[in-house]
Parts: C-alpha cells; sequence; structure tokens
C-alpha cells in the first residue's frame, strides 16, 4: 500500500466526520420541524450553528495541515507544542470576544420592562410605593439628553472570562486535535511499518540471491572438477558429460532466478547432474529417484536439494565398493490440513580417513541450504539425519504453497 494510498484513507475519514457534524443540525431540525407543525424549518439557526462549527473546521485544518506535520514528520516536538498553544490561546480569546453585546438579550423577560437593575425588594415594596423609584434610581439627564439612551443601563459587553460555554468550547477543541494527532499518528506508524516490512522483504530477497550465486560457482566448480576427472578415465564419455554440463548451466542461468520452480524440473536438473556425476563411476554405483507423479504440481525453491545430492556423491560413493544414493520424495498433510514435503536422500557410507566431513558438518553448500532454508521457511522446516554404520540418511521437511 503506498503513502498516497494512507492519505486517500486519511482524508476520506476526515471528509466523512466533518460530513456528519455539519448534516447533524439539519437534521435535528428537520426532525423538531416535523414533531411540530406550526414551526417551519429556519435556515438562520442552521447557518448560526455552521458558522460556530467552522472555528472549529478552520482550527482543525490549520492544525491537520500545518501544526501536526510537525510533530508527526519531522518530530519538532517544541515547536509544534508552542503553536498549538498558540492557536487554543487564540480559540479562547475568540470565544471570549465574540460575546453578544446586547445584555439584555439575555435578562428574563420581567427584567427587560424597565432600564434599572434588578432589586431585591422587588415584589417586596407596599402598594403605596407602586409606580415610584427611590430617588438614587432616577435617571437625571440634561434636556439635550432626552430621548438618548442611558449608557448607564446600556448592554455592555462583558469581561473577557472564560464562562461555562467558553470552557467547553475550547475543551472540545483541544480533544479535536488530540483526535487529529491520533489518526495521522496511526496511519504514519502503518505506513511505516509497511516500509519496513518492504525493506525486509527486499533484504531477504538479496540475501537469497546472495546465497544462490554463492552456491552456484561453488556447484559448478566441483562439476568442473568431475569432468576433468572424467576426461583422464574415458575422453569419450568426457564429451557426452559436456553435453550434460550444458543442461545443468541452462537450468542454472535461466530457472534458477525464480523465486519458484516446478519440482518436475528441480527433478530433470537433478537427473542431469547425477548422470553428469555416474560417468565416474560406472556400474558401481546405483541410483534411483521415488516423485509421485513426477513432482506434477509442486513448486520448490530452485537448487534446493542438489547439495544434498552433491554430498552423497562426494561422501558416499566409492570407487572400488558398490555404492548407491537413493532419493524419495512423497506428499503428505499434517495435523492441521496443510500440505507438506517430506524429501529423503539415502546414501552408503564408506569408512574415510577423515570421518568428520560428513554431509552434516561440512561444506559451503550446506551452509548456504541451511541459511536458505531459514529466510524462506523460518521456523516452519525441519532438516535432520540419521546415520548407521554403513547409511547415512538426510531428512527435509517443508511446507508446500
Amino acid at each position: 500500500m503506498s503513502f498516497s494510498r494512507e492519505k486517500r484513507q486519511e482524508t476520506l475519514i476526515y471528509l466523512v466526520l466533518w460530513g456528519l457534524i455539519f448534516i447533524a443540525p439539519v437534521l435535528s431540525l428537520s426532525v423538531r420541524t416535523a414533531s411540530d407543525d406550526g414551526q417551519a424549518f429556519n435556515w438562520s439557526e442552521v447557518l448560526m450553528v455552521w458558522r460556530e462549527y467552522g472555528i472549529f473546521l478552520a482550527a482543525f485544518l490549520i492544525h491537520n495541515h500545518l501544526l501536526a506535520p510537525l510533530l508527526v514528520y519531522r518530530q519538532r516536538r517544541t515547536l509544534y507544542i508552542s503553536v498549538v498553544v498558540m492557536l487554543v490561546a487564540l480559540f479562547a480569546f475568540y470565544q471570549c470576544s465574540t460575546r453578544p453585546d446586547d445584555m439584555g438579550r439575555h435578562m428574563p423577560r420581567h427584567e427587560m420592562t424597565d432600564n434599572r437593575l434588578p432589586s431585591p425588594m422587588d415584589g417586596h415594596r407596599p402598594p403605596e410605593f407602586e409606580g415610584h423609584r427611590p430617588p438614587e434610581h432616577e435617571d437625571h439627564r440634561p434636556p439635550e439628553l432626552e430621548g438618548q439612551h442611558s449608557p448607564k443601563f446600556e448592554g455592555k459587553r462583558p469581561p473577557i472570562v472564560f464562562s461555562q460555554h467558553d470552557t467547553v468550547a475550547t475543551i472540545v477543541l483541544i480533544l479535536m486535535l488530540l483526535a487529529n494527532l491520533g489518526v495521522k499518528t496511526y496511519f504514519k506508524q502503518r505506513n511505516d511499518q509497511q516500509l519496513m516490512a518492504e525493506l525486509e522483504h527486499k533484504n531477504l530477497e538479496q540475501r537469497l540471491e546472495y546465497l544462490k550465486y554463492q552456491l552456484n560457482p561453488h556447484f559448478l566448480m566441483n562439476t568442473l572438477n568431475n569432468i576433468h576427472a572424467l576426461v583422464d578415465i574415458d575422453p569419450e564419455q568426457s564429451k557426452e558429460s559436456i553435453i550434460e554440463l550444458s543442461k545443468i548451466l541452462r537450468y542454472v542461468l535461466y530457472e534458477s532466478n525464480h523465486e519458484r520452480v516446478s519440482m518436475t524440473k528441480e527433478r530433470e536438473f537433478m537427473d542431469n547432474y547425477c548422470h553428469l556425476m555416474r560417468m565416474r563411476y560406472g556400474d558401481k554405483l546405483s541410483f534411483s529417484v521415488t516423485i509421485p507423479d513426477n513432482g506434477t504440481g509442486v513448486s520448490v525453491p530452485p537448487l534446493l536439494f542438489v547439495s544434498f545430492v552433491e554430498n552423497a556423491f562426494k561422501h558416499g560413493v566409492s570407487y572400488q565398493k558398490p555404492s548407491f544414493i537413493a532419493i524419495d520424495c512423497k506428499r503428505y498433510k499434517d495435523k492441521h490440513d496443510n500440505e507438506r514435503l517430506l524429501w529423503i536422500c539415502r546414501n552408503s557410507k564408506h569408512p574415510r580417513p577423515d570421518t568428520s566431513a560428513m554431509p552434516s558438518q561440512g561444506g559451503v553448500g550446506m551452509t548456504n541450504i541451511r541459511q536458505r532454508l531459514d529466510l524462506i521457511y523460518g521456523n516452519d522446516y525441519t532438516l535432520g539425519n540419521k546415520e548407521t554404520e554403513d547409511t547415512y540418511e538426510v531428512i527435509l521437511d517443508i511446507p508446500l504453497g
């Protein structure tokens, strides 16, 4: 998933949320109008609410496009916190400074009947004082000011202090900014995780390619050594061995570049390799391969089994004594009904001066094959061996698919 797609998903979330916020007043007024037949739909009320929401939307846009990237993408915490505090302070000042100028709009109707402040004595004066005002409440103005409103009792702008409405609005703004920061951080972390996964996958591919490139020269070097030995034994067969070598090189150059190859091609490759190797040993070597259905429908990593076969020829075949190499492969399903492949290579074992260099111990090829198995299958494979006095067996269990 690319970063542009992450950005589109984030933008879609914001559009849906703000769309629901702005449509809520319309739906609320529509329901109220439908329940009261005598009340008409008043768009002025909706516009008044939208004007209030517009301040929050403006603050959100500033935070989303200018401030949040400072923290999420640039890690400039001090600058981000400073500017956000300024934004919240400006919002709070705006909320306090935009209260209605006419305090009379917020006074009860019975207190708007005269131009005086309400008195605790209202409702407790004797009847003879009804209609009279104490001298201190009289409005003594010069004649030239008659007909004008008294500034003493005119509605005034309230002081710049937090009211309950201002406090709630500021808290809502802070929560909105935190939610915006959380959403942006979530998408940033998810994008980072995907980039990390892509880098790990590319690193895995590069390591696998390195192992294959290291394996191919090692394998070809041994093959050329065998052909060189065959030239001394039988020059005519050495010509045929060059043809077999060309088939092997074709597979190594063109097929091993794929991530997976069919088991059929892998078997053909092993057959060509074994045919080339058997030319050196003649009839003293017995070689057999058993693969159900010739490996049809099975795909495996290329050059996965050749190192085992190579070690079987190197450590299990003798020029003086009869030897054998038997490869048995079968498919089965485990207890979780997952299909797996069991590959077994069994070869004869002959006493050698140096018995420590057995297939389980050495070689660049075996080291590489273990590393490849770790990279490809992780812990979902089994590689083991069984050894008797005259046989050696390698067992590989891998998942299919």
